[in-house]
């Protein structure tokens, strides 16, 4: 985890939300500083979960992001108004909670298929995330997001570009899917 460089202007906050498991930190939050570029690259496929269809929404209102939030245990995949209304919620409790207006969030979701989101919960965890919000939480946040992985992935260098140091530090999640 020490060789996971924090990124200037990102913070991470991890919790327990209860969202399939108990005792399981399955609620991620990155905050991101006002003036923080957000770009998306999403599934051209037509069938897609209500998560990605909001951040798309989101991406397009031009607003400038300031929050992520990412739940794991549940894909919010299948789930049609009901997965968008509840994706839309998350995004509008935690952008209360930052003083942002929910088109400033995005939402991901990562886990089970076609079972209803337990927004409920997510949101009841929210203040806990934000509590925990620091920015050297990368290697807990790959911990979070993993559903059937069985390591973390996680990878980050700091480079020199005209004088200046960079740091580029990602996650990403998946195993066994198809």
């Amino acid at each position: 985890a020490a060789d996971l460089h924090p990124v200037a202007g990102v913070r991470i906050g991890v919790a327990e939300a209860g969202v399939r498991k108990a005792n399981r930190k399955d609620l991620t939050v990155f905050l991101l500083d006002e003036g923080t570029t957000v770009a998306g690259v999403f599934t051209q496929n037509r069938f897609c979960a209500a998560p990605v269809q909001v951040c798309r929404e989101h991406l397009a209102a031009g607003q400038g992001i300031r929050a992520i939030v990412v739940n794991t245990g549940n894909a919010n995949a299948g789930t049609g108004a009901d997965g968008l209304a509840r994706a839309r919620s998350t995004c509008a409790a935690l952008g209360s909670l930052l003083g942002v207006v929910p088109q400033q969030v995005l939402p991901f979701s990562t886990g089970v298929i076609m079972e209803t989101l337990p927004n409920d919960r997510i949101e009841a965890a929210l203040p806990a995330a934000l509590a925990d919000a620091k920015p050297a939480n990368w290697a807990l946040a790959a911990e979070a997001i993993m559903t059937t992985d069985t390591v973390p992935k996680a990878a980050s260098r700091q480079v020199q570009i005209g004088g200046r140091t960079v740091t580029l530090t990602g996650i990403s999640k998946g195993a066994g899917m198809i």
